[in-house]
């Protein structure tokens, strides 16, 4: 279980130092609260699927792997000032990543997410706009959802089957939830720099280079300029080590059951915020 101190403190920091970067329009605030506006023409409303088994597996914040394979994810964008560089980075070095993003941010740079699905990176959804899910009703959560769903939907055509939750906030109801309406796993991770509080390219380096290891998902939030500055040198220097990195998908389908004698790894959830803002705010 998660540390439920660590992750109010995480949330109370990252809240104060939220703030996003993708918007490239002036956002209006809609009947609930809710900022930005979905592209027209789209549907909004979701489509059940099947409850999951009582015994399957909806959460994950890493994957148990034979090999060393991981996933490095980037939460808070697209970012039209630092999303593009970042992926000319991992493209220079045939590196796949996973890009958990908001609904507004893709309403507003829709160029960019179609960029990172046709380079073969894979999407998946961060929320609307990055409030606390465990504070809101179930209405205003599925908005927040289906929005974010319905949008790269039309701007990708991708359907999107992954979900982080905004300060890495989100109840096991709610993570069944998400999994019996939209089929979302909810991912969480098990390496992360503080990039939002720590704004250094070497500590983000040197952290992740120190904490991942075989089967890790990696945080990073890719609308922090620092943060995309130490990327160059973070994935050479995976890459040396033997490391290959391939999207949270592909991670999960080869993740094995953890035998009865080890004790899984839990992640201290620490929320990120919008950037986010907080690891909390993944």
């Amino acid at each position: 279980m998660l540390n439920l101190r660590i992750v109010f403190a995480s949330i109370v920091c990252t809240a104060l130092s939220f703030s996003s970067s993708c918007a490239q329009t002036t956002p209006t605030t809609d009947p609930v609260g809710n900022t930005g506006k979905l592209l027209p023409g789209v549907n909004h409303t979701a489509l059940p699927a099947p409850a999951p088994a009582p015994s399957a597996k909806v959460t994950y914040s890493q994957a148990q792997v034979d090999g060393p394979y991981i996933a490095i994810t980037f939460d808070d964008g697209p970012s039209a000032e630092h999303t593009p560089r970042l992926l000319d980075i991992l493209k220079a070095r045939g590196a796949k990543a996973t890009f958990f993003v908001l609904g507004q941010c893709v309403a507003n740079n829709p160029e960019i997410a179609k960029r990172i699905v046709s380079e073969g990176h894979e999407i998946a959804s961060h929320s609307w706009n990055h409030p606390q899910l465990t504070r809101l009703g179930e209405d205003n959560v599925r908005d927040q959802l289906q929005r974010t769903h319905d949008v790269v939907k039309q701007v990708t055509g991708e359907s999107m089957t992954l979900f982080r939750p905004p300060y890495g906030a989100f109840t096991q109801r709610q993570q069944r939830w998400a999994n019996s309406v939209w089929g979302y796993k909810t991912i969480l991770w098990d390496v992360d720099p503080l990039d939002w509080k720590y704004r250094s390219a070497s500590h983000v380096e040197n952290e992740i280079v120190k904490g991942t290891q075989n089967g890790s998902i990696i945080l990073v939030h890719d609308i922090h300029k620092t943060s995309v500055d130490a990327m160059p040198s973070t994935v050479d220097a995976l890459l040396k080590k033997g490391f290959k990195f391939v999207t949270v998908t592909d991670l999960l389908k080869m993740d094995k059951p953890v035998p009865k004698a080890q004790k899984p790894v839990t992640s201290a959830v620490n929320p990120t915020a919008a950037g986010d803002a907080a690891s909390a705010k993944p």
